[in-house]
């Protein structure tokens, strides 16, 4: 897969009409940003969902479809309780302000992960608010919560197995396509780009399957400090790559 650092000069001239369809973002660096200032760790997520609520509306504004966020992996519960609930709290905050605010945005939510580590309030709370936005026509944007990759195909490959034990699939039945149709993302189109900050260069266990094929924009800025130029930058280097696809 490609990996490019952003050492050019800041380019704003967009090309509207190839967009990526689909952004995923690995939103790293919250803790790393608050150390840097003497601050809590909490203080760095709550910077870090400021900067998501800023480069969503600018998402919307640009015309991107669909936006998917890193926002609490499978791998993030052995992280310190403290922190740990701190981050539950912040999310489900953060819900309960979308669903207040249902009617004042256009976006579309969806949440993908293993909903049965969460607590059931606030899988209740994550319904609701899927319901009530689910007949928005804005950006699509989706929650990657309490989700890991690996653990995504390890339910979906149980479901299969499930479907052919009680003979509604076969084995035959079983390639890429019907996969994709078991995955949390089955209503989503692959995301053509994947930003990661931090200066980290690696997936983390995040769209393992879907992000086969997808451009991976890597920004050595901590997620608090990545703005909406830095998007733009990112989309603009994601504009000047040829996407063969695995062609000659």
């Amino acid at each position: 897969m490609p990996v490019r650092w952003e050492e050019t000069e800041l380019s704003e001239k967009i090309d509207m009409e190839n967009l990526p369809k689909h952004i995923a973002m690995i939103m790293d660096g919250n803790g790393r940003w608050a150390k840097k200032r003497g601050l809590p760790r909490t203080a760095g997520h709550k910077a870090g969902s400021e900067s998501l609520r800023r480069l969503l509306e600018e998402s919307a504004k640009l015309g991107i479809e669909n936006v998917t966020v890193y926002a609490f992996s499978t791998e993030n519960w052995t992280r310190p309780a403290e922190e740990v609930s701190y981050l539950m709290a912040l999310m489900e905050d953060y819900i309960d302000d979308n669903i207040n605010r249902v009617k004042s945005n256009d976006y579309r939510i969806k949440i993908i992960g293993n909903m049965d580590m969460l607590e059931p309030r606030l899988v209740e709370k994550i319904r609701t608010l899927v319901d009530i936005t689910k007949d928005k026509k804005g950006l699509c944007f989706t929650i990657a919560l309490s989700y890991g990759g690996r653990d995504e195909l390890v339910r979906a490959f149980k479901k299969i197995a499930g479907e052919c034990r009680n003979n509604k699939l076969s084995v035959e039945d079983i390639n890429e396509e019907l996969i994709g149709k078991y995955l949390d993302t089955w209503t989503l189109p692959d995301p053509d780009l994947i930003i990661r900050t931090s200066g980290e260069e690696r997936l983390s266990n995040f769209l393992i399957w879907q992000g086969a094929y997808s451009e991976i924009y890597f920004s050595r800025k901590y997620w608090p400090d990545f703005t909406i130029a830095d998007l733009k930058e990112a989309i603009a280097n994601f504009q000047g790559r040829e996407r063969r696809f695995g062609k000659a």
